[in-house]
């Protein structure tokens, strides 16, 4: 890391004032613990996250967070003013979980709690207290914000509009995203994925009578074995996955209709488009080859394919000032860090040139994405990993 953040960090650790917002983590951290279960015992499923949406408003409203207000697209927004230029750091955890409407979302406590990404809602509430204790002041403003869409099948919808249509969209300057506890990963690069469902469709016929006709399953099975069968980089890393299957209508009749889902990644945007190309290309291979093995007479198989997800590609350079300054922050309280890929809603502002990274929360977890999701909410790790993250954001927000 740079001497230049490195002397920056070390000037906020030994300021009086980021010492009180330090112990008002530590004194408020059963606080910070309730606030996660109150928060993971409000549903937010994928595209229902109005009720956790509306909770979060209030406990920000609560501890002073200013101008607030849902988007269209249902992120809560909130500005923490500097006394700056007019700078805008954006600090955000996401409101959704992969759990689908009516699951029991009641958390068990023993030692522990429940994680993606509830724990890192909790904290932004709890760095807000921290900072208001302590008066501190940044010559930045900082949005809060607490946005939607970010597993799954939302696509990243939330970021989404926050940096192409929301109001803040041409000021953000830098973002940091609080997903997950561990501090000791420091995500700069956003693996890009674009997904399609592949809809393949025939005449149908009875299995026996009307056989010899095509058959749109196998047209989609080629399509399968061929895409397990494509070459792809292992650096930069480039995947790619057949996930959901379905369709036919009964164990005795040749289906006239059938489709997949799959999942292209690659750390790489042009990867990506080379990957995307290539499983095009092999799609209408599969098609072609069945409807030139059997008969057509009754009609050929066709193909529909639907974009069900497009996350872009994006890297933050490790030399950004964003990036040291975290670093700098995070191993001054003890952590090793080390630099990765993952898809997170900084993948957004990484696309677009917005130097982003992705930040952990504090503690510890495991079983993420289950109903068996748990954190650790000991004391000491817990309260470490919250201060760093912190100090962090009061580097880059430029603390006075």
């Amino acid at each position: 890391m740079t001497e230049h953040a490195k002397a920056h960090i070390n000037r906020i650790l030994h300021s009086d004032r980021f010492r009180t917002a330090a112990a008002k983590l530590a004194e408020e951290h059963e606080r910070t613990v309730s606030e996660i279960i109150e928060l993971t015992e409000t549903p937010a499923p994928p595209f229902k996250e109005a009720a956790r949406a509306t909770k979060w408003f209030q406990m920000a409203q609560a501890v002073g967070l200013q101008e607030m207000e849902i988007d269209v697209e249902g992120n809560v927004m909130g500005l923490r003013r500097g006394v700056g230029n007019g700078r805008l750091i954006c600090v955000a955890a996401h409101l959704d979980t992969v759990f689908p409407e009516g699951t029991d979302v009641t958390v068990r406590r023993e030692g522990t709690g429940v994680g993606d990404d509830t724990r890192s809602l909790a904290v932004l509430l709890a760095w807000l207290r921290a900072m208001d204790a302590a008066a501190i002041e940044t010559r930045a403003d900082i949005l809060f914000v607490a946005d939607v869409g970010e597993e799954g099948a939302g696509d990243l919808r939330g970021m989404r509009y926050l940096f192409t249509q929301g109001k803040y969209k041409d000021r953000i300057s830098a973002f940091i995203t609080v997903d997950s506890p561990e501090m000791d990963r420091i995500v700069t690069g956003g693996v890009g994925s674009k997904r399609y469902r592949v809809t393949f469709q025939g005449p149908g016929g009875h299995s026996f009578g009307a056989f010899g006709v095509v058959n749109p399953m196998f047209a989609m099975a080629d399509a399968i074995v061929r895409l397990g069968r494509l070459k792809v980089p292992a650096s930069p890393k480039t995947t790619y996955s057949a996930s959901v299957t379905g369709g036919g209508t009964s164990i005795n009749a040749i289906p006239n209709m059938v489709w997949t889902e799959f999942d292209l990644r690659s750390e790489s945007a042009a990867q990506l488009a080379i990957l995307e190309q290539a499983f095009f290309a092999l799609v209408a291979e599969a098609v072609a080859a069945e409807n030139a093995t059997r008969s057509t007479a009754a009609g050929p198989v066709i193909y529909r394919m639907k974009p069900i997800g497009d996350r872009p590609a994006g890297q933050t350079d490790h030399n950004a000032e964003l990036v040291q300054l975290a670093k700098a922050a995070i191993e001054a309280h003890g952590f090793r860090t080390q630099y990765e890929f993952s898809s997170t809603d900084a993948n957004i502002p990484m696309s677009l040139g917005i130097a982003a990274i992705r930040i952990g929360s504090g503690g510890r977890s495991g079983r993420a994405h289950s109903l068996e999701e748990w954190i650790d909410v000991e004391p000491k790790e817990s309260i470490r990993g919250m201060t760093a993250g912190l100090a962090a954001l009061l580097a880059v927000a430029d603390m006075i």
